[in-house]
C-alpha cells in the first residue's frame, strides 16, 4: 500500500510517497510566490494547485496505484469562491498584518469573554475571522460574491474531490469553529454575515472525503479509487510526523515560525492575556501551541541577509563551548510576535552590544533569543497545567546540533530527533493511512512508524546560566513595548 502526504507550505508544496511500513519512497518539492506589499501577504490559489498537480504526476510515475493522498497545509488562509468555484481574489495569508482594525473590533467590541466562549481564543490578525471582515469592509462587492469560503489545504482536497470539506484541527484556526463543541459557531458566523451553507462540512483529519474525481485524475496521474482524506492544520499534521499525539507529549518546530505544541486528551481553554491557542488535535482530541514569528526566519534573515553567507553550519562552529555564557540579547520580532505578546507592533532589536562583540556572539544571540521566546510560550503552557519533560523537534531549524542543544539548555528538557526528517508531509501521509485502513488510529501509526534516535539532554551548568538571562530577556520586551508602537508601522 502506498500514501501521498502533501504539505501546502508557504513558500512550496513538498509531496512525498510512503509505504506501509513507513519508508518513504519518494520526495518532491515544487514552489510558488508570495506577493507581498505593505503588510500584505498573498498567493494565488490555482499557483498551488498548479504546483501540486505537477508535483502528483511526477511523483506518481511507475508506481502502483496510491491508495489515499492526504494533507497538511499552511493555516488561517482565506480562500473565497463565487457559485461557480471561480477565486474571488487572491488568498490572504496566515502572516498578512493587515486586519489590526478587525480584530479591535473583535476583541474589544464583539469582547474576548464572547470569543473565548464561542471560539476557545482570541481575535490575532493571522486568523481567518478577522479576514472575511476586512473583506467585508474593503471589498463589499468581492464580499457579497462569496458562495464558499475555505482554508488553503481545503482548496487542494476540493480540487481533488469535489467535496466542500475541511477539518477540525485546521478550522481551530478561523476563529469561526466552536472547539469544545467542533462545530462551527453560530453566533461567530452570524457576526461575520456568513451562514452554514458557505463554510464546509467538518470531519476528523483521518476521514476521507472521498476519491479523486475523472478530471482530478486525468490532470494529477492520480487513480480514481485513490481516498482523498482530508489532513489538517501544518502544526496538528506536523505532530503526528512527529508521534506527538499522546496527552502531555510536546513538539517544537523550528520553522519560518517556531512553535511549541502540547497534546491532550482533554479541552481546555487559555482565559489569561497571552496568546496560547486551543486547538483541535489531528488525532481527533486537542492541544494547546504558542507561536513565535521569526524562529529559523530570523536565523535566514541574520546568515542570508546580514552576513551574506548560506554557510550555517561554518557560522555556527565555534559556538558549542560559549552556550550559556553569551550576554548579548536579541529580540526574535522582526514580524511582530504572536505568543504571549500578541504585538504586530513589536520588532528586532539586539541588546547589550560592546566593543568586544563578535560576529559569533550576534549569530548566538539569535539562536539564544528564539529560544527564549519559546521558553515563554513553555512557561504560559505550564501555568495551564501541563507537564512536560521532552520535546521532539523539527523544521529547518533542527537541523543544527548547537541550535538543538540551546532548545535543550533554554527550555530544560530533553530535545528528541527522530528518525522522520520530512515533518507535515510525513504526518499527511500518516493519515492517509489511517484513512485507507491500513491502521486503525493514528496513535497505533505512529507507534509503529516513529522512534527516536537522538536525545539532547540539558547541561546544567548552561541551564542555569539561561535560567538568569532568561530573566532579563523577559523585562526586555516590556521596555520597549511602548517604543515599538511609537515607531508605528505594522
Amino acid at each position: 500500500m502506498l500514501t501521498i502526504g502533501i504539505d501546502i507550505g508557504t513558500s512550496a508544496v513538498k509531496l512525498l510517497v510512503m509505504d506501509k511500513s513507513g519508508q518513504v519512497i519518494r520526495t518532491t518539492g515544487r514552489e510558488y510566490p508570495i506577493y507581498y506589499n505593505n503588510g500584505h501577504s498573498e498567493q494565488n490559489p490555482s499557483d498551488w494547485w498548479e504546483q501540486t498537480a505537477c508535483g502528483l504526476r511526477e511523483i506518481t510515475q511507475g508506481l502502483e496505484p496510491i491508495s489515499a493522498v492526504s494533507f497538511s497545509g499552511q493555516m488561517h488562509g482565506l480562500v473565497a469562491l463565487d457559485e461557480n468555484d471561480n477565486v474571488l481574489r487572491p488568498a490572504i495569508l496566515w502572516n498578512d498584518q493587515r486586519t489590526q482594525a478587525q480584530c479591535e473590533f473583535l476583541n474589544k467590541i464583539i469582547g474576548r469573554e464572547k470569543l473565548l466562549a464561542n471560539a476557545a481564543n482570541i481575535a490575532l490578525t493571522g486568523f481567518t475571522a478577522p479576514k472575511i471582515l476586512w473583506m467585508r469592509d474593503n471589498e463589499p462587492e468581492l464580499f457579497n460574491k462569496i458562495h464558499k469560503i475555505m482554508l488553503p489545504k481545503d482548496y487542494i482536497a476540493y480540487m481533488l474531490s469535489g467535496v466542500f470539506a475541511t477539518d477540525y484541527s485546521d478550522a481551530s484556526g478561523t476563529l469561526l469553529l466552536d472547539v469544545a463543541r467542533k462545530d462551527w459557531s453560530c453566533t461567530l458566523l452570524e457576526i461575520m454575515g456568513l451562514s452554514r451553507a458557505q463554510v464546509p462540512a467538518l470531519y476528523h483529519s483521518y476521514q476521507d472525503v472521498g476519491t479523486v474525481t475523472a478530471k482530478a485524475a486525468e490532470e494529477t496521474g492520480l487513480p480514481v479509487t485513490a481516498k482523498v482524506v482530508i489532513g489538517g492544520g501544518d502544526q496538528a499534521v506536523g505532530a503526528i510526523g512527529t508521534g506527538t499525539v499522546k496527552s502531555g507529549t510536546c513538539s517544537v518546530s523550528l520553522g519560518t515560525s517556531g512553535v511549541l505544541f502540547v497534546a491532550a486528551d482533554d479541552f481546555a481553554v487559555d482565559t489569561g492575556p497571552s496568546a496560547i491557542h486551543s486547538f483541535c488535535h489531528a488525532t481527533g482530541r486537542y492541544h494547546m501551541m504558542g507561536v513565535t514569528l521569526a524562529a529559523a526566519g530570523s536565523a535566514k534573515w541574520w546568515h542570508e541577509d546580514i552576513l551574506l553567507t548560506d554557510d550555517y553550519e561554518k557560522e555556527q562552529s565555534t559556538m558549542a563551548e560559549s552556550l550559556g555564557k553569551n550576554r548579548l540579547f536579541y529580540l526574535p520580532y522582526l514580524s511582530g510576535e504572536r505568543t504571549p505578546h500578541n504585538d504586530p507592533f513589536a520588532r528586532g532589536a539586539f541588546i547589550g552590544m560592546s566593543m568586544t562583540t563578535t560576529r559569533s556572539d550576534m549569530t548566538q544571540a539569535v539562536m539564544e533569543g528564539v529560544a527564549y521566546s519559546i521558553r515563554d510560550i513553555l512557561v504560559r503552557v505550564k501555568t495551564l497545567g501541563h507537564t512536560v519533560t521532552a520535546a521532539r523537534i523539527i523544521g529547518g531549524g533542527a537541523k543544527s546540533p548547537v541550535w538543538c542543544q540551546i532548545i535543550a539548555d533554554v527550555l530544560r528538557l530533553k530535545i528528541e530527533k527522530i528518525n522522520a526528517t520530512e515533518g507535515p508531509a510525513f504526518g499527511a501521509a500518516i493519515l492517509a493511512m489511517v484513512g485507507a485502513g491500513a491502521f486503525e488510529t493514528v496513535e497505533e501509526a505512529c507507534d509503529k512508524l516513529i522512534r527516536v534516535t537522538d536525545v539532547y539532554s540539558p547541561n546544567q551548568t548552561a541551564a542555569g546560566s539561561y535560567d538568569i538571562n532568561y530573566q532579563i530577556y523577559t523585562g526586555l520586551y516590556m521596555a520597549l513595548a511602548d517604543s515599538f508602537k511609537e515607531m508605528g508601522t505594522v
